[in-house]
């Protein structure tokens, strides 16, 4: 059951990254993570209810709630749907996955939570794989600057993802069930991605057909809600170090997926740079094993 949850959990997460570029493409990507967080809060608000859960939440959290919800949602989600348009999903999962590295720091700047040298190391060897990934592309920006724009995204998600993970820690700690929490904060996400769909005067309309509908009820409720009670299972079943392990796994399963369906070629230097990425992803969470696993955004 162990390894089963490990698989699945890590399979899901890291195929939603090609139905997030098919979905981004459909209609304004605030407007679709909009509709995604509406469905996904509403699935998580019925399961509380459901299970006699009270879903109030205290008015010392609320803000911190809100502020999970506008990062880890809403910055986090709306960035990496719009890097999916300009870049294959694969690589922008790749990046994405640096968000424990901003995790760690962030972390450390706002709860004082100590950096050790093997997550200092890991941060900078992930920073280093992202380097090699990312120059030949800054060497093109002449004529590649969507790509450019794209890594920018996506380094904007992991940011997002990886600041909105040390709040959920601190909202986490104050006792706020986990159902409850991501009811609230994929809401609060909701309404800040209609919010910048209004101000940018982004149509509303999306692609109505039957491929759409499916993709984002398996992102709004796969993704977002079994993936996360999955991932949560997996944290009581064998600790939350070893959960967070698969973590380092999405990035692989999103780059091959996208090396099947969206042609990305896998050269050296992203064979490299991506080795870089997820050692140092793994030196940071093995650094971390007593302190609470890393939530995994599932963009």
């Amino acid at each position: 059951m162990h390894v089963f949850l490990f698989l699945a959990t890590a399979t899901l997460w890291g195929s939603s990254a090609i139905v997030t570029a098919q979905q981004a493409n459909a209609g304004a990507p605030e407007v679709s993570v909009a509709y995604r967080l509406v469905l996904a809060s509403l699935v998580m608000f019925g399961w509380s209810l459901a299970r006699g859960h009270g879903i109030a939440v205290r008015k010392r959290d609320r803000f911190w709630v809100a502020l999970q919800g506008v990062l880890f949602f809403g910055v986090s989600f709306i960035s990496f749907y719009h890097a999916t348009t300009l870049i294959p999903s694969g690589i922008a999962a790749l990046v994405l996955s640096t968000s424990s590295l901003f995790a760690a720091l962030a972390g450390w700047l706002f709860l004082s939570v100590p950096v050790t040298v093997r997550m200092l190391s890991g941060i900078c060897v992930g920073l280093v794989g992202l380097a090699v990934i990312a120059t030949p592309q800054f060497a093109l920006f002449s004529s590649q600057g969507e790509t450019v724009a794209g890594l920018g995204l996506a380094l904007s998600a992991a940011a997002g993802t990886g600041c909105g993970t040390v709040v959920a820690m601190r909202n986490q700690r104050a006792g706020i069930p986990i159902a409850v929490l991501m009811s609230w904060t994929a809401l609060c996400g909701a309404l800040f991605a209609f919010a910048l769909a209004l101000i940018g005067e982004r149509s509303f309309a999306v692609e109505a057909s039957l491929a759409y509908v499916a993709g984002l009820a398996h992102l709004a409720v796969v993704a977002s809600c079994i993936t996360f009670f999955m991932y949560f299972n997996l944290v009581e079943r064998i600790g939350a170090a070893s959960a967070s392990y698969t973590l380092a796994l999405v990035p692989v399963v999103a780059l091959v997926i996208s090396a099947l369906f969206e042609d990305l070629t896998i050269d050296a230097l992203v064979l490299s740079g991506g080795a870089a990425v997820l050692f140092g992803n793994i030196l940071v969470l093995s650094a971390g094993q007593s302190r609470p696993a890393v939530v995994k955004s599932a963009a």
